[in-house]
């Protein structure tokens, strides 16, 4: 799949990822594996029933999905697969470009240590575990050579995301040219059962028990070229991981687990402080204080995310202001026209014709193709 491909079914958004408890990943990471357990005659239904997930859960990749929810399903894939070895296939098989924006800007990077650097930027969305370091790869030179070092927190624990992203640095290092970059690999975990196809994937010497996680590559492999796809991709696509970011990390905050529940219950006009605490499992009062030590109140959050959403939908949905007023928590239009006006100095029904003005003139703007 080439990057360009992928745009058309990316489109930023302003609405928050729901907030989840402990690291998460995105949707589109655990459809991977799920397609590749499928093609390895996995029934679908059957390892997302043992990972407690639907296909619905996966219908938007960048949705946040548990870490241990794909923990629990890549396992039960190795033992439906009978492959103990998933973890390395998955990094020789899969390409991610075809499900995530933060391996797709790879490709739109001009050599492979810009690669790396939006790698460390963006590879939260992928996977937002805990690390050692604020970047998660690092690089050490070591005379006309360089370490590519993987500082994930507790690796042992999920050997299986250093086998994938290691198999593939591997991969692709055995594509560009007759000498491969790679020159030798080491891993923190212990030697597996099926080292034989470690030797068949890395062709290097190999390192287990090792003190890290780490990868021994010709430094001229940072100077190799990708640019798969034109720069003005790049531009693309970085707008919308920026905007993932931004929402990934509202959604550590209290605020952002507050705005997550209350989305899907505006519309039905009970967004109540004492409903909210109740699916919290909290009391009142003690929502209210973790509110305020970030500053804000109740009141606020709901009143800001209504903003928010009334907006996302007249400036771009085709929603009706009636339709608008329903969907974030107004039972009278009135109401909402009257809270429309203090949030933007204008009215509703004047934000919704502009829009349709704008699109009116676009459409008529755009070239025929006859």
């Amino acid at each position: 799949m080439t990057m360009t491909a992928g745009i058309h079914r990316m489109t930023p958004r302003s609405t928050p990822t729901t907030a989840t408890s402990g690291p998460t990943v995105a949707a589109g990471t655990v459809r991977a594996w799920v397609d590749l357990a499928a093609a390895r005659g996995v029934g679908r239904s059957a390892l997302l029933e043992r990972a407690q997930l639907d296909l619905h859960a996966l219908a938007d990749q960048d949705q946040r999905i548990p870490l241990a929810k794909l923990v629990t399903l890549i396992r039960a894939a190795k033992e439906l697969s009978s492959d103990p070895a998933l973890a390395l296939h998955f990094g020789e098989t899969i390409d991610c470009a075809d499900y995530s924006v933060a391996s797709m800007i790879s490709y739109a990077c001009e050599t492979v240590a810009d690669a790396l650097a939006q790698r460390n930027r963006y590879g939260r969305l992928m996977a937002d575990v805990e690390c050692d370091r604020p970047d998660r790869y690092l690089l050490e030179r070591a005379q006309g050579s360089v370490w590519l070092i993987d500082t994930r927190r507790n690796p042992n624990e999920i050997p299986e995301l250093t086998e994938a992203f290691f198999a593939r640095v591997a991969w692709a290092s055995h594509q560009q040219g007759e000498t491969p970059f790679l020159q030798a690999a080491h891993f923190t975990h212990a030697e597996p059962a099926y080292r034989a196809e470690y030797d068949r994937i890395f062709q290097v010497p190999l390192v287990f028990g090792s003190h890290r996680n780490a990868l021994l590559m010709d430094a001229a492999w940072l100077q190799q070229r990708i640019a798969l796809e034109p720069s003005y991709v790049f531009g693309i696509l970085s707008a919308h991981a920026e905007a993932l970011l931004e929402s990934l990390d509202a959604a550590k905050t209290f605020r952002g687990r507050v705005e997550s529940l209350l989305m899907p219950i505006l519309h039905t006009g009970d967004a109540s402080i004492e409903r909210i605490a109740g699916k919290l499992g909290l009391s009142r009062q003690t929502l209210f204080r973790r509110l305020k030590a970030e500053g804000v109140t109740f009141e606020r959050v709901l009143d800001e995310l209504r903003h928010t959403l009334a907006l996302y939908y007249l400036q771009g949905q085709k929603v009706s202001v009636n339709e608008t007023a329903y969907l974030v928590g107004f039972s009278d239009p009135a109401a909402f026209s009257r809270a429309f006006k203090r949030w933007t100095g204008s009215r509703p029904h004047w934000m919704r014709q502009r829009t349709e003005a704008g699109e009116s003139a676009a459409a008529q703007a755009k070239p025929s193709s006859t």
